[in-house]
């Protein structure tokens, strides 16, 4: 099942007697985990009847046993083992796969890692009809905006997509974090309220006009005074701009640009095009525009450009020059 199934279901009061949730992403793993934490049991029915575990304190026999045990006056106990992939004893959850205890939900949160489905215990565990199964991944960065977009929608809020873009760059890929920074900036909407970037820069620190997304657009543009404030800012806030990261975007933005202008005449169809460069359509504009100030060659000597600014930035053939003057040499070499 999909995380948004599995919240559906326990949203609805739906549980199963195992689950199973593993994988490198633990945001949501924690927010399943908090689910079923939080409403699976009414609050006087907690005391007696709800267990919390950590893999590293207890083994799989004192798990095990705990779940055999019938509820005291519920309907249900609830059983969490948080930091499951320490359990050095996984293989004698066999025999309570084959006899469960129906009455019993107990969720296991295998964090930062995949569980290995070569051993049989977790072969077992993936096809029983009694266990949800969730594959917890990393999101691609070029998924982030809209995950935040719609990690809005689904809180009941809107968030403009530029706005989304800027997050998306300041604070990677993170998703615990986004969804805190996100959850601040609605404290300060009214129901139903949307993000825009003036409120992003005035809560969190992030400007809307100084930032690597505003750079790409006056490279877009040729807005070369624009450009040139934005490097004196990043300049002036080395540690809050470095320049491995902006080259990093810059490179992926152009790489989507050479694919695009080799895609262009056989997919004229803008939501294919998007789904292509991995991006929202709201930035489509970005590459028609660009496509217009930078051919294909142009892409291709500048991607080249990147990489050895890449290797600059790193130490590699550059004696003394500050990040500072590499992003000045770089960006007057890509937009002239």
């Amino acid at each position: 099942m999909t995380f948004e199934e599995i919240v559906k279901d326990l949203k609805a009061g739906k549980y199963k007697p195992l689950y199973f949730l593993n994988g490198e992403e633990p945001f949501f793993i924690d927010q399943i985990t908090e689910l079923v934490e939080k409403y699976a049991l009414a609050e006087d029915e907690k005391a007696f009847n709800q267990t919390v575990m950590y893999g590293n304190e207890v083994n799989m026999t004192t798990i095990t046993d705990t779940a055999r045990r019938f509820p005291v006056l519920a309907q249900r106990q609830v059983i969490i083992v948080r930091e499951a992939q320490n359990i050095k004893d996984f293989d004698n959850l066999l025999p309570y796969i084959d006899h469960l205890q129906l009455s019993t939900v107990l969720l296991f949160a295998y964090k930062n890692k995949k569980a290995d489905k070569r051993k049989n215990v977790f072969k077992k565990l993936s096809a029983s009809p009694h266990c949800i199964w969730l594959d917890s991944n990393k999101l691609y960065e070029n998924k982030i905006p809209d995950w935040i977009i719609d990690y809005c929608r689904t809180a009941g809020y809107a968030i403009v997509p530029k706005a989304a873009g800027i997050l998306a760059e300041s604070l990677g890929t993170d998703l615990s974090r986004i969804a805190n920074e996100i959850d601040k900036l609605t404290l300060l909407l009214p129901a139903g309220g949307e993000i825009n970037e003036s409120l992003v820069e005035a809560n969190t620190g992030i400007s809307k006009d100084f930032n690597t997304f505003e750079l790409q657009s006056a490279i877009i543009y040729k807005d070369y005074l624009k450009a040139n404030r934005i490097i004196n800012y990043f300049q002036a806030n080395p540690k809050n701009n470095p320049l491995v990261l902006t080259i990093a975007m810059l490179f992926k933005y152009f790489l989507n640009l050479l694919t695009y202008h080799y895609q262009k005449k056989a997919t004229p169809n803008v939501q294919e095009m998007a789904r292509i460069l991995g991006i929202n359509t709201f930035f489509m504009k970005d590459y028609t525009e660009g496509a217009k100030a930078y051919n294909a060659v142009k892409c291709a000597a500048i991607i080249s450009l990147l990489r050895e600014y890449d290797m600059k930035s790193k130490g590699v053939g550059n004696v003394g020059i500050s990040e500072g003057e590499l992003l000045k040499e770089l960006i007057f070499k890509i937009m002239h």
